[in-house]
């Protein structure tokens, strides 16, 4: 029997994915254990579901998820017509979810992201926090370019006075409170990682371990990652 919790307590993940035929299988099956996982232990409500944003992929990761939600009601997909980019994936991910779910985690799908860690966003979501942070302990998983710029991007936009959190990419823990605020950003070019701390909410942060990819290249060219930091 579930807990009961001052603050609500359904959960959805929200998992971007753009050709992850590769790899999207074994994530599905991963998250799946997981939420049931946290299901059975009271930590989220039994009504909590896997949301995943298709984003215009071209290969076959489109028809392994209705498949996966044919076979899993608490299975939901989103599918965009072309490819619109990660952060307007997680975008639509979560303004879908809020109409249901009290809290909203979100995922890349190559769970490079250490998943073990949303036991701990959701302690300090249920210790009133509307924001959690997932911080990477290190960048060991990292080549040496993607380091070198990662650091040196960071460090440009520090200097800019942008109110950015280092080591920060798109792993975290939002309530549907701060959601609802961040909707009424009518930005253009999205940048997830400078808006949400701009809202002002209580915050925290968790550190994770990043995990070397097990199937499949990331899906962020240098063109994207090049995008996001003008975007940013």
């Amino acid at each position: 029997m579930n807990q009961k919790f001052e603050k609500g307590n359904i959960l959805y993940v929200v998992i971007p994915c753009y050709n992850e035929e590769e790899i999207i299988e074994k994530s599905i099956q991963r998250l799946l254990t997981k939420l049931k996982e946290l299901i059975k232990e009271g930590k989220v409500d039994i009504n909590s579901r896997l949301v995943f944003v298709n984003d215009g992929s071209r290969d076959k990761t489109q028809d392994i998820l209705y498949k996966a939600a044919k076979e899993n009601k608490c299975i939901s997909v989103i599918n965009f017509a072309n490819n619109f980019g990660h952060q307007s994936a997680i975008l639509a991910g979560m303004l879908m979810s809020i109409e249901y779910a009290d809290m909203v985690i979100t995922i890349d799908a190559d769970l490079q992201q250490d998943i073990e860690a949303m036991d701990e966003f959701i302690l300090c979501y249920e210790k009133g926090n509307e924001i959690v942070y997932g911080i990477r302990k290190d960048r060991d998983a990292d080549g040496f370019f993607k380091k070198f710029t990662a650091t040196m991007y960071y460090k440009l936009l520090h200097w800019l006075g942008c109110d950015i959190i280092t080591n920060h990419a798109d792993y975290r823990l939002m309530s549907k409170k701060a959601i609802k605020a961040m909707a009424q950003y009518k930005e253009t070019n999205l940048f997830l990682r400078g808006l949400i701390p701009m809202l002002g909410f209580q915050s925290d942060i968790v550190y994770f371990e990043v995990k070397k990819r097990e199937a499949g290249q990331s899906k962020y060219t240098l063109k994207k990652m090049l995008q996001l930091a003008t975007d940013g």
